[in-house]
């Protein structure tokens, strides 16, 4: 091929070598940089270093977190242990805590970690990352996959960091990661104080002039690493996490939801409302129940006691509190009784306090204060009748009946 002619005979001819290169410079011609001018306080670039630090004697190292302001290029870095989204989380926080606000957009590379889809046109961020973006009020536009000038001041603030911080901890040993950050935020003031090599001021003089002006305010609480997971809700109304139950409204029994769970506390949300709120509990096997949640009937059983039980049937009278206070008492454990005193009230409820009253005072002159026995009596009204049988009368004689004789 490199003896080949390339046109017709007398004209120049290339070989292949020649007219590769000419083609490379031609290809080189076409493509277009465009200038990108940010304005002040709008976005924030975040990244990972590629280069990473030792520490520890098992040969450990710490990642190198970087953030650089859009117009004044003002950059923060702190290390971390990998590049988790708890770790990408925690840079964030600290980024917006070190420039003392918040922009409109944060900028990140397509992680894993932080993109749920890294789609060219559509990119989804990760529901943690969203809740972050919401807390802070701000907004994510993750950069393009395989496009490092989508976030070039990130990219020359990575190469700003590893040249004037990490090739001056190249030789230090450090024996933790904590260690790693503090050398990192020492070296942070010097980067920002350098002067700039073709403009006037340095980054934290463009800082003080551009960003910090137009910098949305921090909230007032600091964000709390919230993850989020699937649930369903068992037909007691209750969802599981990590072995504890919460309790949520009854009427979303089987219903789909997600958990939000922070380290203190769990959410539980129905179609991205709010629908419970508890505190974490540590507890295996136990249950976190708020009243209301309960259905009315379930409410109602929990409310009772046994005081409560007692004073209702001192409001009958003292035959039927007598009855009550012997049902509670019989019982191997007081909650066996509920339900029996339960139906007392019911009883009450269908006969009148006056009959069961009466209906508990012969209760215990026979012997027999249950609720059975009052049940049946009231139904075949026999609270009424004498409880001592007339002086005249005799037992009628029954062939059944053995008689004195039959024991002699």
């Amino acid at each position: 091929m490199g003896g080949a002619r390339c046109g017709a005979p007398g004209e120049s001819t290339y070989k292949y070598s020649q007219f590769a290169q000419r083609y490379r410079d031609f290809v080189a011609r076409l493509r277009r940089s465009m200038r990108q001018v940010h304005r002040a306080g709008e976005k924030l670039f975040v990244d990972y270093a590629g280069q990473s630090v030792p520490y520890g004697e098992a040969g450990e190292r710490a990642q190198i977190f970087v953030a650089a302001l859009g117009a004044s290029s003002y950059t923060f870095a702190c290390a971390t242990p990998r590049q988790t989204l708890a770790d990408w989380v925690e840079g964030l926080v600290r980024a917006f805590e070190y420039i003392e606000g918040v922009t409109e957009l944060v900028v990140p590379d397509n992680a894993r970690a932080l993109i749920a889809d890294p789609d060219r046109y559509e990119p989804q961020a990760s529901a943690t990352l969203l809740d972050l973006a919401a807390h802070y009020g701000t907004a994510v536009l993750p950069a393009r996959p395989y496009k490092p000038k989508d976030k070039a001041k990130v990219e020359q603030g990575v190469l700003v960091v590893e040249r004037w911080i990490l090739a001056r901890l190249r030789h230090r040993r450090f024996a933790t990661v904590t260690e790693v950050d503090l050398a990192v935020g020492e070296l942070l003031g010097y980067l920002n104080s350098r002067p700039f090599k073709r403009l006037p001021g340095s980054r934290r003089s463009a800082y003080e002039t551009l960003d910090r002006p137009a910098l949305r305010p921090l909230p007032t609480s600091r964000y709390e690493l919230a993850r989020y997971w699937p649930a369903k809700v068992n037909i007691d109304y209750h969802v599981v996490l990590d072995g504890h139950y919460y309790s949520v409204p009854h009427e979303l029994v089987h219903a789909a939801v997600e958990l939000r769970v922070t380290t203190h506390a769990l959410e539980i949300l129905c179609r991205g409302k709010r629908v419970a709120a508890h505190l974490r509990s540590a507890k295996r096997g136990g249950y976190s129940t708020v009243p209301e949640h309960l259905p009315a009937a379930h409410r109602a059983h929990l409310e009772w006691s046994p005081q409560r039980l007692i004073r209702w049937g001192g409001t009958v009278g003292p035959s039927c509190a007598a009855v009550v206070v012997r049902i509670l008492e019989t019982r191997p454990h007081p909650e066996q009784g509920y339900r029996a005193c339960l139906g007392l009230l019911r009883l009450a409820e269908q006969h009148g306090r006056d009959r069961l009253e009466a209906a508990c005072t012969r209760a215990i002159a026979l012997g027999a204060p249950s609720y059975r026995s009052i049940k049946a009596i009231l139904q075949n009204k026999l609270e009424t009748p004498p409880l001592t049988a007339p002086p005249d009368w005799t037992a009628p004689d029954h062939t059944h009946v053995r008689g004195p004789r039959y024991y002699q």
